[in-house]
C-alpha cells in the first residue's frame, strides 16, 4: 500500500531478502521509488489509479472530507482507497510477473489486488503469496470480537456466544460492502471466495505473516493453518541521527517518561503530546516529547502559552531504539510498529488512540497487561497524569513488558521471511 506504515516494514523484508541474495523488485507508490533504491531493489510504481497520498486522503478522495470519523468514513475507506484499486493493482502484479517471473510474492494484507493471483490459477502455475499482517489482525474467530470494536476476549461459552452475535450482526451491517466487494473482484476476473471479508486475505495466501507474538494477540483456536504469528521487525538503529545535547539526562536518575503521537497523526499536538507534557510538568521525571516533525518543538511551545517545563526535552527526530532502553514509560498513540518496539524493549505503556486501528492496539495493551488503555485520541491531563503515575508505581507493568520483550526476541521473523520464500518458491510442475 502506497502509506508509510504499510511501505515500512515490506521494503525492510525487501533489504534483507536482497542483502542475502535474492532479486527483489518492490511494487508500491510512486514516492516511495527512492526509498527502495536505498534499500537496494528494483522499483516498479503502481498505476496512478492505484497509488495514493496517505498523508492527504480527504485531498485524494473527493468527499471523504464530509464524513465524520466512524462507521460512515470507514466504509467509505473500504470502498474506494481498498477496494476500488483492487483491479488497478492485479493488473500491475500480471504485468510485473510477466517481466519479472518471480517465485514469491509478498503482500500487504491490505492489497488485496493480490488475492486474484491465488483466486484464479492453480498454485504449480504461479508464485507463492505471502501475506503480511502490519497491523493487528483482522482475522475473525469464535474466540474474539470482531475487528474494530476494541473488545478484549471474554472467556468461555459466554464468550463464544458473544462473538457469534457480534460476527452476526457485523455480517448483516456489512453486507453492502460485501457486495460491492464482489462486484469489484468480478471486475478483476475472479469469484469473491465465502465467509467475511476479513478473513479472505489470511485464508487465500499460501502463508500468511502476523507480525507480532502469541503474547500481543488474541488466541484463536479456528485459525487456518496458514495463519503465522512470526514476531515483530526489527526496528533500525538510528546510528545516523545526532543526539540531542540534553542526552546524558535521558541515562540520570530520574524515570523518563517519552511522548509521542508518531509520524502520521502528529498535526495537532494538543490530542496527547501537549496533554502528556502539562500533566508531569511538576513531577519528578523526565519527559522527552518526540514530536516527529521539524517544527515540533516550537508548536508544543506555543500550544503550552510560549515555553516547555523544566522538566521537557522536545525533539523533532529521536533515534528510539537507542532511547527506549533508558525508558520507563512510553506514552503513545498505539502505533502498532511503534508499540511493539517498545515492547521489544521491556517498556510499558499508556496509549490513548482513536483513529485508524489504534484503539484496538490499545485494547490489546492492557488485554496483554503491559500498559493502560485510556479509551480516547485525546485525554485530559489528568487522566494522562493518573496513568503514568499508575504504571510507574505498579511494577507488573514493567514485569510483564518484560516478558513480552523475551517473547519478542525468542523470534527471528527475517530468517522465517526467508526460509518460507526459499521453500514455498520451489513450484512442483
Amino acid at each position: 500500500m502506497p502509506a508509510h506504515g504499510h511501505v515500512n516494514p515490506l521494503l525492510a523484508i525487501s533489504a534483507d531478502l536482497a542483502a542475502r541474495g535474492h532479486e527483489v523488485v518492490f511494487l508500491s507508490g510512486a514516492r516511495f521509488a527512492a526509498a527502495a533504491e536505498r534499500a537496494g531493489v528494483r522499483f516498479v510504481a503502481l498505476p496512478a489509479e492505484a497509488d495514493w497520498d496517505d498523508r492527504d486522503l480527504d485531498a485524494t478522495f473527493p468527499g471523504r472530507a464530509s464524513l465524520p470519523p466512524g462507521p460512515e468514513r470507514a466504509a467509505f475507506d473500504v470502498r474506494h482507497v481498498f477496494l476500488d484499486p483492487v483491479p488497478h493493482q492485479y493488473r500491475a502484479l500480471l504485468a510485473l510477473l510477466a517481466d519479472f517471473p518471480a517465485d514469491a510474492v509478498i503482500a500487504d494484507a491490505f492489497v488485496q489486488g493480490a488475492l486474484p493471483l491465488a483466486l484464479s490459477r492453480p498454485r504449480a502455475e504461479r508464485p507463492a503469496l505471502i501475506g503480511v499482517g502490519i497491523t493487528p489482525s483482522m482475522l475473525p474467530s469464535v474466540d474474539t470480537a470482531p475487528f474494530g470494536l476494541a473488545l478484549p476476549p471474554l472467556p468461555g461459552e459466554e464468550g463464544r456466544a458473544r462473538n457469534r452475535a457480534l460476527q452476526e450482526e457485523m455480517d448483516r451491517r456489512g453486507e453492502p460492502l460485501r457486495r460491492y466487494a464482489e462486484k469489484v473482484f468480478a471486475e478483476a476476473g475472479v469469484q469473491l471466495p465465502p465467509g467475511p471479508r476479513t478473513l479472505i486475505p489470511v485464508a487465500v495466501a499460501d502463508v500468511f505473516l502476523q507480525l507480532t507474538v502469541p503474547g500481543f494477540e488474541y488466541p484463536r483456536s479456528d485459525a487456518p493453518a496458514s495463519y503465522r504469528m512470526i514476531g515483530a521487525l526489527p526496528g533500525i538503529v538510528g546510528a545516523e541521527q545526532p543526539l540531542p545535547e540534553w542526552w546524558d539526562e535521558v541515562t540520570g536518575e530520574r524515570p523518563v517518561v517519552v511522548v509521542t503521537q508518531g509520524t502520521l497523526v502528529n498535526d495537532d499536538l494538543g490530542e496527547l503530546v501537549a496533554p502528556t507534557v502539562a500533566a508531569l510538568a511538576d513531577r519528578d521525571v523526565l519527559v522527552v516529547a518526540a514530536t516527529a516533525r521539524p517544527d515540533g518543538p516550537r508548536a508544543l511551545a506555543e500550544l503550552l502559552g510560549g515555553g516547555l517545563p523544566g522538566n521537557v526535552r522536545a525533539a523533532g527526530y529521536v533515534p528510539f531504539d537507542r532511547l527506549l532502553p533508558h525508558t520507563d514509560v512510553l506514552v503513545s498513540n498505539g502505533g502498532y510498529g511503534g508499540v511493539q518496539t517498545a515492547l521489544r524493549y521491556g517498556v510499558p505503556l499508556v496509549v490513548a488512540g482513536a483513529s485508524e486501528d489504534k484503539p484496538e492496539v490499545a485494547a490489546r495493551v492492557q488485554w496483554a497487561g503491559v500498559g493502560l488503555d485510556l479509551r480516547t485520541g485525546r485525554p485530559a491531563p489528568e487522566a494522562v497524569g493518573r496513568a503514568v503515575e499508575q504504571v510507574l508505581g505498579d511494577g507488573r507493568f514493567r514485569e510483564r513488558a518484560r516478558a513480552l520483550g523475551a517473547e519478542f526476541a525468542a523470534y527471528q521473523p527475517f530468517d522465517t521471511i526467508a526460509e518460507l520464500v526459499e521453500s514455498l518458491g520451489r513450484r512442483e510442475g
